[in-house]
């Protein structure tokens, strides 16, 4: 959490972009893994960090009126261009369990006029403070390999999204089981809490998901 509340007062992050070692800006890191720059253009320029792996929003199909969830909101790139796409009678809600990234997002959406837009403090794998059955998509950007109980985590989110609502989670997966060896530093920079791709898709499945896809 320390290393997070850091990201939020800097501004910027390398954990995960292809620019780690480049020193590139936050909107080129962005771009990089994913985002379309045109949209990017559209959210508050503070809110896009570079903390991501790829832009789940690209492949959610968002649309007028839904419910989003944003797991990890950070400074809240992804709940600004989910609520771009929900309209003023939708609504999208941010989750993220560090102070720092949540005063961040908050004053971004206070400064820049978004209304249809919440962020709650909570921890993933205990309980996300959403209401069961209420969500019509999960969003979620690099945040889940950072878990220590990935199964915990798709439980819940098994758990607030309506019947026949989608999960769409952009993360990293390893290419072989991690040793026991645990480096919290590099923990935080997405390597030692990413599971091998089929353990990963175990807990997505272990947790009542259906109809599982690498996109």
């Amino acid at each position: 959490m320390e290393r997070y509340g850091r990201i939020a007062l800097e501004g910027s992050s390398d954990c995960c972009s292809s620019d780690c070692c480049s020193g590139g800006s936050p909107v080129q890191s962005a771009t990089v893994v994913g985002y379309n720059a045109k949209d990017l253009e559209s959210i508050p320029l503070a809110s896009i960090i570079g903390a991501g792996c790829g832009a789940p929003v690209e492949f959610a199909d968002i649309r007028d009126r839904e419910t989003v969830v944003d797991l990890g909101s950070g400074a809240g790139i992804d709940v600004f261009l989910s609520a771009n796409k929900v309209g003023r009678e939708g609504k999208v809600i941010g989750i993220d369990m560090t102070d720092e990234m949540l005063e961040k997002s908050k004053t971004n959406a206070k400064n820049n006029g978004y209304e249809n837009v919440e962020f709650r403090k909570g921890d993933i794998e205990t309980r996300i403070p959403v209401d069961y059955n209420t969500v019509d998509v999960v969003i979620s950007n690099c945040v889940i390999n950072l878990t220590i109980d990935k199964t915990s985590a798709f439980k819940e989110i098994h758990r607030i999204l309506r019947n026949g609502g989608r999960m769409v989670i952009s993360d990293l997966v390893a290419d072989r089981k991690a040793n026991n060896t645990i480096n919290l530093e590099r923990w935080s920079d997405c390597i030692d809490g990413a599971l091998a791709k089929d353990d990963y898709l175990a807990s997505i499945k272990s947790a009542g998901f259906k109809d599982i896809a690498i996109l």
